[in-house]
């Protein structure tokens, strides 16, 4: 029998991190509702969105890397001071876009220019 080979330019700690938040018994289950709904007639393929999950960002990594306080990245993402420390001391979390949008920050640190 071949053994298959997958080649990455990811290091297997950045594909572990990237599946770490994963919940596979969800995502199966929301995919046999959505194959159920599809086959009843309930639901088009167009209907299904498929989500492209992120790395888990690391917001005060993120935020002093860029030698920026609180208040003035708390501006940049559009949201409150409040908000930057909660999500720093691990009181609450991003939401969805703002946790996409630190991480494209932190992929093109150029991007902070823009949005200032």
């Amino acid at each position: 029998m071949n053994e298959l080979t997958f080649k990455s330019s990811l290091t297997m700690e950045e594909i572990e991190r990237n599946f770490s938040e994963m919940d596979f018994f969800s995502d199966l289950m929301d995919g046999l509702e959505e194959a159920l709904a599809y086959s009843k007639g309930k639901a088009s393929v167009e209907t299904f969105v498929r989500k492209r999950s992120l790395p888990t960002i690391n917001v005060v990594e993120i935020r002093e890397s860029l030698r920026m306080t609180q208040k003035s990245f708390a501006a940049v993402l559009g949201v409150s001071c409040r908000t930057v420390e909660a999500w720093e001391s691990g009181k609450s979390n991003p939401t969805p876009t703002a946790k996409k949008l630190m991480f494209l920050i932190q992929e093109d640190h150029t991007l902070i220019q823009k949005l200032q």
